[in-house]
């Protein structure tokens, strides 16, 4: 009997509308955890963003709910007060961390992911501290299928293409581009416009081809072809706020 009240006692304190001890400790512990595996799928690709930082992240976010819920319930009464008041400021500030795992280089942007993951996670810190247990993990799995499996879904299908400029310096004159149009149209490549720059001194072609490409095209392939049509100097991928 004392085994059975020393367990209805911990249902009745999890449960508990009211900010206590019990719940408290498992709520940040279950937030700790849950932010813990966003960030493992996140560091795992490479992200500054990793394990520590969600995890602090889904804590934080559960004890800024608890207080919210406590204050009213201590000093106001539990009929008094906005106890989402102080919670309500996590998800605008989260957006200062969200920004700083952004890195904009050269016009691409990168980390968009990790910050709509940290946002994403800040709110379910919130709902643990409200005592949305299943919703909490439910929420954390579709977090993982999102990252994980349908991204491998998109990779499988070649899913989203971007903009890139491929850049060459021809050691000819070149007057015709339509064999270059040809290898890029074999490989699944737009060409959307193309800026040419003649050096008759030195007999050289510097061409700028604006493209298209699958986030999957095999870059090597593509400019081995290309380099094959003329003789070749050099050739890069850059992006097309760098022409």
């Amino acid at each position: 009997m004392e085994h059975q009240s020393f367990f209805q006692y911990l249902a009745d304190s999890v449960n508990s509308v009211e900010v206590n001890t019990v719940s408290s400790l498992l709520k940040l512990v279950l937030s700790m955890l849950l932010g813990s595996v966003v960030g493992f799928e996140r560091k795992r690709k490479g992200q500054s963003a990793g394990v520590r930082t969600f995890a602090l992240i889904s804590m934080g976010a559960t004890l800024a709910m608890l207080i919210s819920i406590y204050v009213p319930q201590e000093y106001l009464g539990l009929k008094n007060g906005d106890p989402g008041r102080i919670a309500a400021q996590v998800l605008s500030g989260i957006g200062f961390l969200g920004a700083g795992a952004i890195i904009q280089m050269k016009g691409s942007v990168r980390g968009l992911t990790t910050a709509a993951g940290i946002w994403m996670v800040a709110t379910i810190g919130l709902a643990i501290g409200v005592g949305m247990y299943m919703i909490s993990i439910v929420a954390t799995g579709l977090i993982m299928v999102i990252l994980v499996l349908i991204e491998n879904f998109e990779h499988r299908l070649s899913v989203g293409s971007e903009s890139r400029i491929i850049r060459m310096k021809v050691g000819a004159i070149v007057d015709d581009i339509d064999e270059y149009r040809r290898v890029l149209a074999d490989n699944r490549i737009q060409l959307i416009n193309v800026f040419v720059d003649y050096d008759y001194i030195e007999n050289t072609t510097r061409l700028n081809l604006v493209v298209i490409v699958r986030e999957a095209t095999n870059y090597i392939d593509v400019f081995n072809k290309l380099s094959e049509i003329h003789p070749t100097q050099s050739i890069t991928l850059a992006n097309q706020i760098s022409i």
